[in-house]
């Protein structure tokens, strides 16, 4: 039986990055798996569809930014939002390497503020244009360590599998997060129980579940 669509996984993806260079046609590529190669978006778009993963249905619903010049960074409240960002620039223009190179500090503000883990993706389109090409593999694997987040270069013309899998994968580490946080929320509630006088203690022959202050 088909779950409701209430109890699916949904994810919050932003993919982020300078004007021109591919970010609409890689998020239509992974949602529909259609290539189309001219837009003509004057704000920002939001997608919604359900996509399988490793076998599992999860709603994305994924913000498709549109600055208007290089100077306009993604907003605070876009990256506060996101579950995961997509951090895309084109091989073929320099300027737009820079441009994600920028988004670095807004990102750590975000986190110094929520305290929230925002796991990322780096994405060096127009991969198949490799005779333009101003920015080298090797400077997008040292710009990913920095970043600490996986790396590719792709081609939203002519790659409907890799562009999904770099969508999927940044997923699953969205999720692996969850779980992370999750345990760590435990982990302060459990402590700050203990820290006000009373003592945890497992009673023996009985399930952690338990757990009582004495």
């Amino acid at each position: 039986m088909r779950r409701k669509k209430s109890t699916l996984s949904e994810v919050k993806l932003a993919v982020v990055g300078a004007p021109g260079v591919g970010k609409s046609a890689l998020t239509v590529r992974f949602l529909t798996k259609r290539y189309i190669g001219e837009y003509d978006h004057q704000s920002e778009t939001r997608y919604k569809n359900e996509i399988l993963v490793d076998g599992d249905p999860v709603i994305f619903e994924i913000c498709d930014t549109c600055p208007k010049s290089l100077g306009e960074l993604p907003s605070a409240e876009t990256l506060a939002w996101s579950d995961g960002l997509v951090l895309v620039y084109s091989i073929t223009d320099r300027a737009s390497f820079n441009y994600v190179r920028q988004i670095w500090q807004p990102i750590q503000d975000v986190r110094g503020k929520d305290g929230k883990d925002i796991p990322m993706v780096l994405l060096g389109n127009k991969g198949d244009m490799v005779h333009l090409r101003q920015v080298s593999s090797e400077e997008g694997e040292i710009l990913a360590k920095d970043f600490d987040c996986n790396f590719s270069e792709v081609a939203a013309a002519d790659q409907v599998v890799e562009v999904a899998e770099a969508f999927q994968d940044l997923c699953k580490e969205v999720h692996a997060a969850r779980r992370k946080n999750k345990t760590s929320l435990l982990d302060r509630v459990l402590g700050s129980k203990g820290s006000k006088g009373g003592i945890l203690t497992y009673h023996r022959g009985k399930s952690d579940s338990s757990i009582a202050k004495d």
